[in-house]
């Protein structure tokens, strides 16, 4: 039999290599910028368009899913053709995935600064842009399998398994966690509220980074490691152990970020319990990608990309050995809120994703150029760099999480609070915060490096566009007779596929449907209301500034934090919060019974320089909400869409609402007039102050101290 002559297709995969690159370094930018912010507000530049709360999103968009997301498709584009014996199914869906994905990268670029944000973690896009990655994402889907059912191998890779788990796990998390009501183009509300869309943004939050960040990225360490230590997978039969073990435990999960919330007892446990699980698959595919390189240390030593490589599976065997003790409830109780949050997540973020992606990239290049790499000297400066940048930012962060967490829950001898005022606990890190900007600063120019070195490597070699490849065609054959059972669902793509959609569906069915259809799960408070037209506009305005990413509005059931911020929250609160806006870092006190504890007045003075309020704060400025109009022409749409959701609004309501809204505006401003400060009813800073009035107010309150 004569073999079938065929060609790689390179050219989207150096597109994708180009696309990572670039949009590392503008991410990580970002990232360095929001580092400075918190310990010097000028670096907010005095504008609504560049202040912390508005480009955190920005950035973790950016690294997430324009640096990590080209990473990926960039090694399975180049792994997935060489494994299947087969050129991509087609380049007209690759150049369309290809651009598609950078368009709506540049779309969020655009939106996220404006203020366009659904406030949901890892998933602030608006409704237009998550239709728009649905579409991208299928081709990408249809691209994929197409090249695996025209495949010239018989059986599917280990890295093949976790590229098909990615594909349809992200489908099902992207459209569950998208299900929104548009209120027009630029503005939407989620279908659930409260518990419920907590629940749903964290089973899609963590299963996010199992699934965008964790799978694929195994996938392809699974073949390029191999492939750069020229030596065999360590353990075929742990590979299936890891990959089946992973994709059913990490779904079940993504509870362990609500402990101590109104979130029910049994879904806490849940994800407790299936968290410490998570251990064991975790630490199996770290161990069977380090045991690969057994008796090849001599080889580590002087081949960068496999430096990088054992970096990479070091930091993420830490970083998936932390996450369960994290969901421990005794620990969660202490570091939850704090920067040690951030400094796991960067440690897997920056070790794992950034360190695999460079030693892919330092290996692929001058394969597709056919050239050598222009030099190791500068390789090896940034893989030392690199180590040390994450050395300089996680350390000085779990030094600030310990110290904050421990700060928040200590008394005196006489029973209160010894450090009542929030303020004390941030001003006190500011040191650690300037370090982790040093780190940032050494990881981001060793990446500059990198791409230097990488484009210098280009121009030294000629791109080989479509690489000349041959192999036998296919022929199907029946079942072996004892042939290992996984050997055969290796040669079924589609039962796979239909096999890993099921797997994945169990957790989440089992954590979610009762949350949702049992209603002893929520239950409700006769003294809840509805947001009046202000309090609604102002709600929207709080997530537009991004005020969620430094603020929480939860309270956990803890003496600390009942004695400092009043009665611990309850799940019939949240009823009609369309997001929830719970938040997951307290850079700032929470807020949940911020209503009444100050004057309006006070509010508006801390909204417009809290520093004059608040020495020694780290918030930015909001001036511009004075000078801004607030748009009332989309108030009854509002209304409506609230109607729509469920929200107790009288018939006919919409249509009267603004009346409400001007009456309650006028007071406001009014009660400023009497502090001396005049601003028009009209103006966005008085829906913020009503929103922030509004707070807590619905339940009596203990008094905080």
């Amino acid at each position: 039999m004569q073999p079938d002559k065929f060609y790689y297709d390179n050219k989207i995969v150096r597109n994708f290599a180009i696309a990572t690159i670039v949009w590392g370094i503008v991410g990580m930018t970002v990232g360095l910028l929001i580092a400075t912010q918190l310990y010097s507000p000028s670096m907010n530049m005095g504008n609504q368009y560049t202040t912390y709360g508005r480009i955190r999103p920005l950035h973790t968009n950016a690294v997430i899913f324009a640096f990590v997301g080209n990473a990926i498709f960039m090694g399975v584009y180049y792994s997935l053709q060489r494994l299947l014996k087969a050129r991509m199914f087609s380049d007209l869906l690759s150049k369309i995935h290809f651009w598609g994905w950078q368009l709506i990268i540049v779309a969020a670029a655009i939106t996220l600064p404006l203020g366009l944000s659904t406030s949901h973690e890892y998933a602030e896009l608006e409704w237009p842009i998550d239709i728009a990655i649905t579409i991208i994402w299928v081709i990408f889907g249809v691209n994929m399998f197409g090249t695996i059912l025209k495949r010239r191998e018989k059986h599917l890779y280990v890295a093949i398994w976790f590229y098909i788990a990615t594909f349809v796990t992200v489908a099902v998390l992207h459209i569950v966690n998208s299900f929104e009501l548009p209120v027009s183009i630029f503005k939407s509300y989620y279908v659930f509220a409260g518990v419920q869309d907590a629940l749903v943004q964290w089973w899609y939050g963590h299963n996010a980074v199992a699934f965008f960040l964790t799978t694929p990225y195994l996938g392809m360490m699974y073949y390029f490691l191999p492939k750069m230590a020229n030596r065999p997978i360590y353990s075929y039969r742990l590979s299936i152990l890891h990959f089946w073990a992973l994709i059913f435990i990490y779904i079940w999960a993504g509870p362990h970020h609500l402990l101590y919330t109104s979130l029910p007892g049994w879904a806490q446990s849940l994800g407790v319990a299936f968290s410490i699980m998570l251990i064991a698959p975790s630490w199996g595919g770290m161990i069977n990608g380090l045991l690969t390189l057994r008796g090849a240390w001599d080889k580590v030593r002087d081949d960068v990309t496999l430096k990088f490589m054992v970096v990479a599976l070091t930091a993420y065997g830490m970083a998936t050995f932390e996450g369960p003790m994290l969901s421990l409830k005794s620990v969660n109780a202490i570091a939850h809120f704090t920067d040690w949050i951030i400094a796991h997540v960067h440690v897997g973020a920056l070790g794992w994703n950034g360190f695999l992606t460079f030693g892919v990239l330092y290996w692929l290049i001058p394969r597709i150029y056919k050239t050598t790499l222009y030099s190791k000297k500068l390789a090896s400066f940034h893989f030392w760099i690199g180590t040390l940048g994450i050395l300089f930012y996680a350390i000085p962060l779990y030094w600030a999480g310990f110290t904050q967490g421990l700060m928040w829950k200590e008394f005196t001898p006489e029973g209160l609070l010894k450090y009542a005022n929030f303020l004390e606990t941030v001003t006190r890190i500011i040191p650690m915060y300037i370090m982790r900007s040093i780190g940032g600063a050494f990881y981001l120019s060793g990446v500059i490096v990198m791409a230097y070195n990488l484009f210098k490597t280009m121009r030294a070699g000629k791109l080989i566009s479509n690489e000349a490849a041959e192999a036998l065609p296919l022929i199907k054959e029946a079942n072996e007779p004892g042939e290992f059972w996984h050997r055969r669902l290796e040669r079924k793509p589609m039962t796979f596929l239909v096999l890993s959609l099921i797997v994945i569906l169990i957790g989440g069915m089992v954590e979610m449907l009762p949350t949702f259809f049992i209603s002893s799960n929520v239950p409700t408070i006769a003294s809840v209301k509805p947001y009046t037209p202000l309090e609604l506009q102002g709600r929207d305005l709080y997530i537009k500034e991004g005020c969620v990413g430094c603020h929480t509005q939860t309270i956990r059931p803890f003496r600390s934090e009942t004695e400092r911020y009043g009665e611990y929250s309850k799940a019939g609160e949240f009823v009609y919060d369309h997001p929830f806006l719970w938040g997951s870092k307290r850079t700032g006190p929470d807020l949940q019974r911020e209503g009444g504890k100050y004057s309006n007045a006070w509010h508006y003075n801390h909204m417009m320089d809290p520093r004059t309020m608040s020495p020694g704060s780290i918030m930015p400025a909001f001036d511009w909400l004075i000078d801004q109009k607030l748009d009332t022409t989309n108030t009854a749409a509002k209304i409506n869409a609230m109607q729509t959701l469920g929200v107790p609004y009288p018939n006919g309501y919409a249509e009267i609402a603004n009346k409400d809204l001007d009456k309650q505006a006028k007071a406001i401003s009014a009660n400023l007039a009497i502090d001396k400060i005049k601003v028009g009813s009209d103006r966005e800073i008085i829906a913020i102050i009503a929103y922030l009035q509004r707070l807590g107010t619905d339940i009596k309150n203990k008094p905080s101290k």
